[in-house]
């Protein structure tokens, strides 16, 4: 923009930096239209704001004051878009004076209250009133609105009410969500799936389609990626590299089929589909082109379990993808911890830079991507540099907080008695198999050798539980990553991150106090089926609590909303009101009862009528005859 003061350009610089704010949505007030400029404060706005009552909430007079005379290039305060999204009508070089007569049109325009006369934005990170004490969920309302089971769920990126849903057979459907309390189902056509690639996935427990993620220009260019299990004793395609190597010190003819291992006849695999459609009209595309553009990605695991699967594109348009340690009782070939290999690890790829065969080959790659250049091991000649964090067991879903993308969420599954949450950092070691959350960890047997806890720095868990603290007759199995609830439905669990273990009976809330602290305390919530749940739940005789099965995943749309993935459905968390839960903080809409329906007017009422028409004449006539004598 090239602003030529300081002082003004700090200014500017912290208004466009405020859609970062975690709540830009109150600063850019949505419900009037999408703004490139915050909602300023000033001096009519101030009772309005979120902060103290001073002299920094006339803030808009403040940016008038210091930059009313500095020129600046593609400035976001030309009229007529009034602070609204789009190129400006002139893109030269101007000033405020050029575009606005006085402060006070200027502040008309880009000033004033928000849409809930709460917030505007005075050049600080705005807090809403609300956030300061949280009021404790009682428990958590669900309905069910679809039978099915599913693994993964993803917003279509579009923005509309529909997702994707995939199994872990092959296939990937596009549905559309019921409105909330509509008491719709899940709209979706089992007999025609978006995609269905069964012939070609390996399916067995821990082997399946495992991953989808949608390219984040899709609407343009219809790409998107599947992770997926193959056997290359069906499948000719199941082909690559296996990750027990001479780089990883790890010999395949020594593997012992008596641990379960089967030396890569399975593999991990990323390939690339495009939906079918004319660029013009990908959003409207119901089918994907069967045939693969790409491999992405493939490699050779050495057991059946452990390999995560999980694959998402992050805040910053790269391609994140969780492996787990392979297998194997206590990981024995030490894989989490090897720095030559990518088993027990998270990795980042830029997909949309395809390297040739040569630069694959000379760089080590495993498949069609290219390494980000900021990648915490890029240069490392140690480690790989696909790494972006390592030390996992089998990170079972993750997320990145729609509100703070910096809080990259992922769930690792332990081995006999912690299951873990982890905020996942750039190079982070989060310690197995030396730890098992925060407690020493000593494997069974170590043919791969060991690490010494003295020789990493480990990050331990903010959350997660011990098995040895629920119920016995219940059980727990293992930990399924959540979300970090950001949907307005339910006010009470807004900001806390769910997640749940896979035997179904337990669901836990996890709330950061302060703020950007890393200090969490997770609660066991309760849940409950809706009244008018658009599919009755599955409730045991006796019990008030619904039988989900096996929770597989959790999912989230693009208004936020929070889902559980289910073996016995499909299931939504709904207003805690519908499970006769109380939230202060909810708005409880009462239906308008319909009263009697008024009586014919009987011929009595009528004459009473006209006789009272006829004096409200009769006065009228009176009075205008007055006016006119005097």
């Amino acid at each position: 923009m090239n602003v030529s003061d300081t002082s003004c350009a700090a200014l500017v610089k912290s208004i466009l930096c405020a859609r970062c704010d975690q709540f830009s949505a109150e600063l850019f007030d949505i419900n009037s239209g999408i703004r490139i400029v915050p909602i300023l404060c000033n001096s009519s706005s101030s009772a309005n704001s979120s902060q103290p009552n001073n002299s920094a909430n006339e803030f808009c007079g403040k940016i008038w004051d210091t930059c009313q005379n500095v020129s600046m290039l593609n400035s976001p305060f030309n009229p007529p878009l009034q602070g609204r999204a789009g190129v400006p009508v002139n893109s030269s070089s101007s000033k405020l004076t050029d575009s606005w007569p006085s402060e006070t049109a200027f502040c008309e325009a880009f000033g004033g209250s928000s849409g809930n006369g709460s917030v505007c934005f005075d050049g600080e990170p705005t807090k809403l009133n609300n956030t300061e004490i949280k009021e404790t969920p009682k428990g958590l309302c669900i309905e069910k609105i679809d039978n099915g089971s599913y693994l993964n769920m993803v917003g279509h990126p579009d923005g509309s009410n529909r997702v994707f849903l995939s199994n872990q057979k092959g296939q990937i459907w596009l549905a559309t969500l019921p409105e909330v309390g509509s008491g719709g189902t899940l709209n979706l056509d089992q007999s025609n799936p978006f995609l269905d690639i069964t012939d070609e996935v390996h399916f067995e427990s821990e082997f399946g389609l495992l991953g989808i993620a949608f390219h984040p220009d899709f609407t343009r260019n219809g790409r998107f990626f599947v992770s997926f299990n193959c056997d290359k004793v069906s499948s000719p395609t199941c082909s690559g590299r296996c990750s027990c190597n001479s780089d990883a010190d790890c010999d395949p003819s020594k593997l012992s089929p008596d641990n379960g291992a089967q030396p890569c006849q399975y593999h991990s695999v990323i390939a690339e589909y495009t939906a079918n459609g004319t660029t013009s009209q990908l959003s409207l595309a119901t089918s994907a082109n069967p045939s693969e553009v790409r491999r992405i990605f493939t490699m050779g695991l050495p057991f059946t379990g452990h390999h995560g699967g999980q694959i998402l594109f992050g805040p910053d348009g790269y391609m994140y993808f969780m492996m787990g340690d392979g297998g194997g009782t206590g990981d024995p070939y030490n894989f989490a911890q090897n720095k030559k290999s990518l088993l027990g690890k998270i990795m980042r790829f830029d997909i949309d830079k395809i390297p040739g065969e040569k630069e694959i080959t000379n760089l080590g790659l495993w498949g069609n991507y290219s390494i980000p250049r900021d990648n915490p091991f890029f240069d490392d000649k140690e480690l790989q540099p696909e790494i972006w964090a390592l030390g996992f067991r089998n990170p079972w879903r993750c997320s990145f907080d729609s509100e703070r993308p910096s809080y990259f969420m992922c769930a690792d599954v332990g081995q006999e008695q912690y299951e873990e949450v982890d905020i996942i950092s750039k190079g982070g070691n989060y310690g197995w198999r030396i730890f098992e959350g925060d407690a020493a960890y000593h494997p069974p047997q170590s043919p791969g050798g060991n690490t010494s806890a003295t020789s990493i720095n480990p990050i331990f868990p903010v959350t997660g539980y011990n098995h040895s603290d629920t119920n016995k007759n219940e059980g727990s199995a293992s930990v399924t990553g959540g979300y970090f609830y950001r949907s307005r439905t339910d006010p009470c669990m807004y900001g806390r991150y769910l997640f749940a273990d896979l035997f179904g009976s337990y669901i836990w809330a996890a709330n950061e106090n302060p703020e950007n602290s890393g200090n969490f305390t997770s609660s066991q919530i309760p849940f409950r089926c809706a009244q008018k749940s658009p599919i009755q739940c599955d409730i045991a005789a006796g019990d008030t609590i619904p039988s989900l099965g096996f929770v597989f995943s959790f999912g989230e749309d693009n208004r936020k909303d929070v889902f559980l993935l289910t073996s016995s459905g499909v299931y939504r968390v709904v207003s805690p009101s519908r499970c006769n839960y109380t939230c202060s903080n909810e708005v409880v809409t009462v239906p308008e009862i319909p009263g009697p329906s008024p009586s014919p007017p009987s011929s009595s009422g009528n004459r009473s009528r006209t006789l009272q028409k006829m004096l409200q004449v009769f006065l009228f006539s009176c009075i205008l005859l007055l006016l006119y004598i005097l």
